[in-house]
């Protein structure tokens, strides 16, 4: 089917104009703008975002739509099947298959399953995790998900495949917790910024003898650990304001983080600013003094770099990849095994000088941007689709 680019066929459960799953379809959004002119990205998704029920407007379902760099199909969840997904595989021949989750049942099983069915076995496949595998996110649902893997594992699905790590911690928590997985099978491939950063805004000093203004953003999952941030906040001394940003994915955890704030002491105030579109999540962080995101773990962690590139330090926990904020004077990373030493950090910020963090704010802007512009990250990620591009078979 390609003649002038390697076509890659990529499968995201939630894409453009979707943004409430968050990360993997930033992920995927920044590959192609970053990837697009070297591959011809086609992208099958649902035709609808995270959490929704009612279809994108304005679409054909079956049909491609130009969205960027790339070429989109919006299925239904009816319509998502094994013989329709071989249909579009046969079809479009692609020099390569892009799977985005390990536990996806909508595309990843099906893509696996034609595969072992045979029906398909000439085209290389990329496998991304996302951060499935980290201690904290196989944590939750532990049992349903460990029983998953030993299921896949005694089929083979996930045999003969390509594994991207975005990390070099992701690719350890790969080879822990899949036996059959080589070494040489996992490429590290650092997840893409946005090309064109934002930065039309200067960072602008916290006011004195204001309360501190702390943000968390992110889904409201217990993955996303907002309960921990609760718990931490109850700890404070300082007077803050804490603002959520994101879905109620979960309603049942949801109510649990009622239940803390409702306990909260009265030097912190809690307020829940609903979800956030993408074009304003910048705008809305650079209105805060300190980014708090005590995830359970991150393979990348998107919504780090959005806060940077609004000028935020960042305090996080040491479950994603960003182990030198300190290093940079741009954030702090800590165990979740010591909640005190979260607290007791949000007080120290607390009493900072206003003209420490207000440099502060101007190095982490500064360390996004740059950043944004790594070259080195962009030849790893052309250097996985070449490698797989180079394992296609005649068919």
């Amino acid at each position: 089917m390609f003649k002038e680019k390697p076509v890659v066929l990529a499968f995201n459960k939630f894409y453009l104009p979707g943004y409430k799953a968050g990360g993997p379809i930033r992920s995927l959004v920044n590959m192609v703008d970053h990837l697009g002119d070297k591959f011809d990205f086609y992208i099958l998704t649902l035709d609808h975002d995270a959490g929704d029920r009612n279809s994108y407007q304005s679409i054909q379902h079956g049909k491609w739509h130009h969205v960027g760099k790339s070429k989109v199909m919006y299925l239904s969840p009816e319509d998502v099947s094994i013989n329709k997904l071989v249909k579009i595989i046969s079809y479009l021949n692609p020099a390569a298959i892009y799977l985005n989750s390990y536990f996806d049942s909508s595309f990843t099983l099906r893509v696996l399953l034609s595969r072992r069915l045979n029906r398909f076995n000439s085209i290389p496949i990329i496998l991304a995790p996302r951060g499935e595998f980290s201690a904290g996110a196989l944590g939750i649902k532990s049992f349903k998900k460990r029983a998953y893997i030993r299921m896949s594992s005694v089929l083979g699905l996930y045999r003969n495949l390509i594994w991207q790590a975005s990390s070099s911690l992701e690719k350890e928590d790969i080879l822990r917790s899949l036996k059959f997985v080589r070494y040489d099978q996992v490429k590290v491939a650092v997840n893409l910024t946005p090309i064109a950063p934002f930065s039309n805004f200067e960072p602008k000093a916290r006011e004195v003898n204001s309360p501190l203004k702390v943000c968390f953003l992110s889904r409201i999952t217990p993955k996303k650990n907002l309960d921990f941030a609760l718990d931490v906040l109850r700890q404070v001394s300082s007077k803050v304001t804490f603002t959520i940003y994101g879905p109620k994915e979960s309603t049942l955890y949801w109510v649990r983080c009622e239940s803390l704030i409702e306990d909260l002491p009265d030097n912190i105030t809690v307020v829940y600013a609903g979800e956030v579109l993408p074009n304003n999540v910048n705008a809305n962080l650079a209105q805060h003094d300190l980014f708090f995101f005590p995830t359970r773990g991150e393979n990348y962690g998107h919504v780090i770099h959005e806060a940077l590139l609004s000028g935020l330090p960042v305090l996080i926990s040491d479950q994603t990849p960003w182990d030198d904020l300190e290093a940079y004077g741009i954030g702090w990373s800590y165990s979740l095994q010591y909640s005190s030493f979260f607290s007791k950090k949000i007080d120290d910020f607390a009493n900072m000088l206003s003209e420490e963090t207000l440099n502060m704010r101007k190095r982490a802007m500064a360390f996004a941007i740059n950043k944004s512009s790594d070259s080195q990250a962009v030849r790893d990620n052309i250097d996985l689709f070449e490698h797989a591009v180079s394992l296609m078979r005649p068919s």
